[in-house]
């Protein structure tokens, strides 16, 4: 891996307006070339919207979903990428060339080349199928990169093997916090009036932001894929209303032993920037555990236990039997 400048950019989107979406993408990104990033990460389905899916039906679904690379958001993110020289991702729903829909993110490379990634535990709708494979690439700017889509991050074994393809950058767009959540004691609802005050009493929503609800909640997981597996890890997160909850943002940048490189809980759209340095994965403790794995006592990792539930009845804590 080759020493580099990364971005992770929280932002708040407009449901179903591409246009403005993309206008804020293409301003960030002039920003990221000023200040010479090689990396720029934006947030799940920010060009689409994402929480109003859940209410969508699949003629109006079909309406925002574009093919990946031939659309017209996937053209312009190779556009920004070829014009600055960035690698740059963001988050869309893609149609394949069956009329399949998927929660998908797109990185475009200064190369011409783009990568997909459809989101490995799709929820937000019953109309967008899950993928159903891994996504680890090289970018032009030195370095091995995967992809991994909110709810994809928090099973483990989809971070491990990632990184056991060699992934030395985690890519983890979200769209979360101050999420209604049927785990007790797993983020919560946010007053959307704190938001729309923000401006008049900024320090609220960010006690919001930075409490059990947002970082808080991060923190007891988020630096742990990144310390045991030995990877960088870019979050970008929505920030502040997508319907009827209230986003948490707290973009942030990870290095391979878990510590926090950037980040911000400001309430309100925010790039932080971090200089990547490839010493810092020799002999991190996540390689020195990954170089003495036992795969042969792994078996029942990949067997069925009889209690697995499809990602949608967990999720909204349906009974799966209905699903």
């Amino acid at each position: 891996m080759n020493k580099l400048r990364a971005a992770s950019v929280q932002f708040n989107h407009k449901h179903g307006d591409k246009s403005h979406n993309l206008r804020r993408i293409t301003e960030f990104a002039e920003t990221a070339a000023e200040n010479q990033v090689d990396l720029l990460v934006f947030p799940e389905m920010c060009i689409t919207g994402y929480w109003g899916v859940r209410k969508m039906g699949r003629a109006e679904i079909e309406a925002l979903s574009e093919p990946i690379p031939a659309g017209p958001s996937s053209q312009a993110l190779l556009a920004l990428a070829e014009k600055h020289g960035i690698t740059i991702g963001a988050g869309l729903i893609e149609r394949d060339d069956e009329g399949n829909l998927y929660n998908a993110y797109a990185v475009a490379m200064p190369d011409g080349r783009v990568a997909v990634h459809r989101k490995l535990h799709t929820f937000i709708s019953e109309h967008m199928k899950s993928g159903d494979s891994y996504t680890v690439f090289d970018i032009p700017q030195g370095a091995r990169v995967g992809i991994l889509i909110c709810y994809d991050v928090n099973i483990i074994e989809n971070v491990r093997i990632t990184a056991l393809q060699g992934a030395e950058i985690l890519l983890a767009p979200h769209q979360t916090g101050g999420c209604v959540n049927p785990s007790p004691r797993c983020m919560g609802a946010i007053d959307p009036q704190l938001w729309e005050n923000r401006r008049a009493d900024p320090e609220a929503i960010e006690a919001e932001f930075r409490g059990p609800k947002g970082r808080e909640w991060l923190m007891r997981w988020l630096p742990s894929r990144a310390h045991d597996n030995g990877m960088f890890v870019i979050f970008s997160n929505g920030v502040g209303r997508d319907d009827d909850e209230v986003r948490t943002g707290n973009a942030m940048i990870l290095d391979p032993y878990g510590d926090v490189l950037a980040e911000t809980w400001k309430a309100d759209d925010a790039m932080v920037m971090a200089d990547l340095d490839p010493h810092v994965l020799d002999k991190c403790t996540g390689a020195r555990w990954m170089a003495t794995r036992r795969p042969d006592l792994y078996g029942p990792l990949a067997e069925f236990t009889g209690r697995e539930q499809d990602t949608r009845a967990v999720r909204f804590d349906f009974d799966a039997d209905n699903v």
